[in-house]
């Protein structure tokens, strides 16, 4: 294996320009060698967990007939391992294909890197889930203090893009498993943020095979109802005080009370005129 000179084209160059794993593309500035199989390993900051066994088929039947065009990315983890950074797919077929060699690049990639490019090639190719590709960017969040806005320009979509992918994981486990097993959308699952009662909803949206758009009316009676339910059930004590409080402020309160005789009180200010008169106030009494 001979160490590539750079990274030239860069990752426009190791992924090709469209979905297609057999890319030709153009490798000039780098030479690759024939590395055996076996002492090649995923990437640990690959994002996808499941690989389509009907693909991976498809592809190990193209290996075996025309080879693998598009070498795999690798990085040196020991004497005798490699670890890859782009081409798991092709690694996962060549190995269905009974191939005990692949045409591999060797690159000098830090941890950094690697999680980036193992980020970028799924983003890049179809299949996988919203909650794969939000632990690819909580990933580089979390070690190597990416911000939403770097990672958004690094794989061309918007900051809301990914503040809303990444909002996903706030979601329970067991909805999160109901979208990485296909039975619901991420949109479906996003209207089930912060709603209460979300794991039984979605077992409702998927039982009725509600829209993303009836999804977010059920969610949002849902919550309104909850609420209600709420304000009905509310210490009467409590609730004149609120009162009182909404009078004297011109603010709308709400008291959160609980039984240990802990909560919280909020004030809700319609613009920032009104904020600073209760500002002032609060400075002239106290």
């Amino acid at each position: 294996m001979v160490k590539s000179k750079g990274l030239g084209k860069g990752l426009s160059a190791l992924l090709g320009d469209n979905n297609s794993d057999e890319n030709i593309v153009d490798l000039k500035n780098y030479k690759s060698d024939k590395t055996p199989i076996h002492r090649l390993v995923p990437n640990k900051f690959q994002p996808r967990k499941n690989f389509d066994k009907k693909q991976l088929d498809e592809l190990a039947v193209s290996i075996k007939s025309r080879g693998i065009i598009q070498p795999i990315a690798v990085r040196k983890i020991s004497d005798d391992k490699f670890e890859i950074i782009a081409g798991e797919r092709r690694w996962r077929a060549a190995q269905l294909a009974n191939v005990h060699e692949v045409p591999t690049v060797l690159l000098d990639a830090n941890d950094e890197l690697a999680a980036e490019f193992a980020v970028l090639e799924n983003v890049q190719r179809e299949g996988l889930n919203s909650l794969e590709e939000a632990d690819g960017y909580q990933t580089l969040i979390d070690k190597f203090s990416y911000t939403q806005d770097k990672i958004a320009e690094m794989i061309g979509k918007s900051r809301a893009y990914i503040t809303n992918t990444l909002r996903l994981k706030k979601l329970p486990k067991e909805i999160q498993n109901m979208v990485t097993n296909g039975l619901l959308t991420a949109g479906h699952a996003r209207s089930l943020i912060d709603v209460e009662n979300n794991i039984k909803l979605a077992k409702v949206i998927i039982n009725k095979n509600l829209s993303v758009r009836q999804s977010e009316l059920l969610s949002k009676k849902a919550n309104t109802s909850f609420n209600n339910s709420k304000i009905k059930n509310i210490d009467p004590n409590v609730k004149d005080l609120q009162n009182s409080l909404e009078l004297k402020t011109g603010m709308k309160v709400s008291i959160d009370y609980k039984k240990n005789n802990t909560g919280k009180i909020t004030f809700e200010y319609k613009n920032l005129d009104q904020l600073n008169k209760f500002i002032a106030n609060v400075k002239s009494r106290y």
